[in-house]
């Protein structure tokens, strides 16, 4: 294979004459073989657009040649489009701040950029990955730049899937409005509650992580783009720094804003622990739902059954017609990860020392992994769960009348002693409580099935005024 010859200031290298990335991705892929990935694609397609943004910005200033910027900016365009995806080789995982990721998107847009001019890849004369590409930047203004762009797009996908769980739910709700069921606590049976009204919670709790998440963007919109090493714009004009940013957001169509305080804005990562704090309560509410899901399909003979999951594969190399709940344990453990992912970052950010935050790779894989997760766990729980859920209304209805929590809904009528006389009748004698009420007299059937109706069990409070 043909080779060229790159050098940096440890020594020289040896590498691929086509290759895109250069001598300083070579080490970082022998220095840290740690999490065996790749940068995750969104942050590599962010960086194009970061690029696009600098290079487009020193052009305008007269700073880069015309040829040499336009060539570089259609290098930027094709990452941005994902098209250099396999060229950016580091590891997730990396020591040095994000200066490898950097290292490798400059190496590979100056090579491609050469590429574009009919150039030979590693002629760095005419395009230089650190003097032309990486112009009037560094790793800790371009990689938190990146990371937050990144997010955001992440953000808007998982909120798109959240308000289409929602929906599903609402249509649940609807659905099951008239199925009266046992509602519990401490996993006991308590009081009656129809399955439309246990719908309608959960479709509240995805509606308020939605709310949450989508008000989460704006604390990622603030960068520290033009601040370069530590905040303070070393290196770079003040005119690139005051115009650097304007560019990134018509690039990009986000509302992005330069920080005030970009010295602020480099040493502090606690934004990015905030934005996993609300990741971290949306993935509660997926464990919580997909646990109740699980219960409440239980058995389905000899458990609470009373709702029947779409089947998705066999559940089981031994017990046939075993099927499991396969979708909301996949749920539950994307779930859990994401909560992992928040201890992570939650301490990665803590660790920062003085002006920079070492730790941001960590940050940048676990929380753009985290909104992967989530993103697909939503749609994968409303796709193949939510909307081929089924009730099974006669199991409800025994619920109904075989136990006593349905006298909760009596006691208004009777009171609480002959409400519980009534409860301990239908224990001895095995029977239902609606039987036992009927057959004592206490009611009528009319008038049982009427306070046990979902309208009744569904209304807020007691109908007229205190009781006597």
């Amino acid at each position: 294979m043909a080779q060229r010859v790159e050098h940096d200031s440890l020594g020289t290298r040896d590498l691929p004459s086509d290759a895109l990335h250069g001598i300083h991705t070579l080490r970082a892929m022998e220095n840290f073989p740690l999490a065996l990935r790749p940068v995750h694609a969104r942050l590599i397609h962010a960086y194009g657009a970061v690029k696009l943004a600098c290079a487009r910005t020193n052009r305008e200033l007269g700073c880069l040649d015309d040829a040499v910027a336009q060539a570089i900016e259609s290098a930027c365009e094709e990452m941005m489009l994902g098209r250099l995806d396999d060229h950016v080789r580091v590891d997730a995982l990396q020591g040095g701040a994000g200066t490898s990721t950097n290292m490798n998107v400059n190496e590979v847009l100056a090579n491609r950029a050469l590429q574009l001019l009919g150039r030979n890849p590693g002629e760095y004369e005419t395009i230089s990955p650190l003097d032309h590409v990486n112009r009037h930047q560094s790793t800790n203004d371009t990689y938190p730049t990146a990371l937050r762009v990144a997010a955001i797009q992440g953000i808007r996908e998982l909120e798109r899937e959240l308000t289409l769980l929602v929906e599903a739910f609402q249509a649940k709700e609807k659905e099951f409005a008239h199925v009266v069921k046992i509602g519990r606590t401490q996993l006991q049976d308590a009081v009656l509650i129809t399955l439309g009204r246990e719908m309608a919670a959960y479709a509240e709790a995805f509606g308020r992580d939605r709310w949450r998440i989508y008000k989460c963007e704006e604390r990622l919109r603030v960068v520290n783009l033009g601040g370069t090493a530590v905040g303070t714009g070393l290196g770079a004009p003040r005119a690139f720094i005051f115009r650097v940013v304007e560019v990134l957001r018509e690039i990009t169509g986000l509302g992005l804003a330069r920080a005030e305080n970009l010295v602020e804005a480099t040493q502090n990562a606690d934004v990015f622990v905030e934005v996993s704090g609300l990741l971290k309560a949306c993935a509660a509410n997926l464990l919580k739902v997909s646990g109740d899901l699980r219960l409440l399909s239980s058995g389905p003979d000899a458990g609470l059954g009373e709702l029947r999951l779409p089947p998705r594969q066999a559940g089981s190399s031994i017990m046939p017609g075993k099927v499991n709940p396969v979708i909301p344990e996949a749920v539950s453990q994307a779930a859990l990860l994401v909560m992992a992912y928040d201890q992570a970052i939650g301490t990665a950010c803590g660790l920062g020392s003085l002006e920079l935050n070492p730790f941001l790779p960590l940050v940048a894989d676990s929380l753009l992994s985290s909104l992967d997760l989530l993103t697909r766990a939503c749609s994968l729980l409303r796709r193949l769960c939510i909307d081929g859920l089924e009730a099974d209304e006669a199991r409800c209805r025994r619920h109904v009348e075989n136990s006593t929590a349905a006298i909760t809904a009596l006691v208004d009528l009777l009171g609480y002693e002959a409400a519980a006389r009534l409860a301990a009748q239908a224990r001895q004698a095995d029977r239902t409580v609606r039987d036992t009420a009927i057959g004592e007299g206490l009611l009528t059937a009319e008038q049982f099935d009427g306070l046990v109706s979902a309208e009744s069990v569904t209304r807020l409070g007691s109908p007229g005024g205190p009781q006597k």
